[in-house]
């Protein structure tokens, strides 16, 4: 066993390795003084939140035990430890601080929620809205371009129906629209009225009556008495001429009251269907067939012609 070593007493160093340095006077002095100025600083109000913050975390972190003045109270009534009340999941732990550094009433929190979900409710309603409205519009738009189309291609076939009719089976020119004003004078047989025409084609002879009708009128309010007067005996014949044939518009026509009521497609079918039936005409293939089976026709509707 080695013998262990002996202290040197003739060395300058007192203590071990470890061992702190001995405070000298002035350090002392410096020491106290240092801390006597940081007791006697008052603290910012900042440093006293954090305090404050760090002593409210402190507390609640710490379970209630023996040392509590609150339990000491409560041993004292008899409670023995435990969860409060009946149940078993009921709290064993004091209800968690919650401060509130606004100056809104109790429940305003709640309020400011409720307030702030109603406006992302309303926010994805209105989003929900504008893409149910942008469908309608473009459904809208498509049956307007729809419509638009079956009343030119309907007025258009009412056209081929009477050039076929009137002019003795020729092939009429087709033009989709209704006449515009001046073209086209009504060909109203002498003695027949507007209801003794073809009802599928009857509206185009009305429209042409308004229009001349509006024309006159017009002309009416653009020229003076005196220049009517000194107009020659032939223009007279003419106006009283078209006079008589503009008074069959006053007349009731039910007729062709409800069949202006359909819609345009359907209006279109029988005037398309009239034409195959009675003068082998196919609206479609623009073309007239010598018989009535009108071989080579894909059809009777325009998809069937592709």
């Amino acid at each position: 066993m080695a013998e262990e070593e002996e202290d040197d007493y003739l060395s300058m160093s007192f203590g071990g390795p470890e061992a702190k340095p001995q405070e000298t006077s002035l350090q002392r002095i410096a020491r106290q003084k240092k801390e006597a100025a940081e007791r006697s600083r008052v603290p910012s109000k900042g440093e006293l939140r954090e305090r404050e913050k760090l002593a409210r975390e402190t507390a609640l972190a710490t379970a209630i035990d023996d040392s509590n003045k609150g339990a000491k109270m409560m041993a004292k009534m008899g409670f023995k430890g435990g969860a409060l009340g009946k149940s078993d999941d009921a709290r064993t732990q004091p209800i968690e601080l919650q401060l509130k550094n606004d100056r809104g009433g109790i429940g305003m929190d709640s309020e400011k929620k409720r307030k702030v979900r109603q406006a992302a409710e309303a926010m994805e309603e209105g989003k929900k809205k504008q893409k149910v409205g942008m469908d309608e519009f473009r459904e809208r738009s498509r049956l307007e371009r729809e419509e638009k189309r079956g009343e030119g291609l309907w007025w258009g076939a009412m056209k081929v129906l009477e050039g076929l009719e009137e002019d003795g089976g020729e092939d009429a020119k087709v033009e989709d629209g209704p006449d515009e004003v001046g073209e086209n004078v009504p060909k109203i047989k002498k003695g027949d009225k507007l209801k003794d025409v073809n009802l599928l084609y009857r509206p185009l002879l009305k429209h042409r009556l308004e229009k001349e009708r509006d024309r006159k009128m017009r002309y009416d309010l653009n020229n003076s008495l005196s220049t009517r007067n000194n107009a020659s005996d032939s223009e007279d014949d003419k106006e009283a001429s078209f006079d008589k044939r503009t008074d069959q518009l006053e007349d009731e026509d039910t007729e062709i009251e409800e069949y202006e009521a359909l819609s345009f497609a359907n209006r279109l079918e029988r005037v398309v269907t009239e034409l195959r039936d009675k003068h082998q005409y196919c609206f479609w293939c623009k073309f007239r067939y010598t018989d009535a089976e009108m071989e080579g026709c894909p059809g009777l509707t325009e998809d069937e012609h592709g």
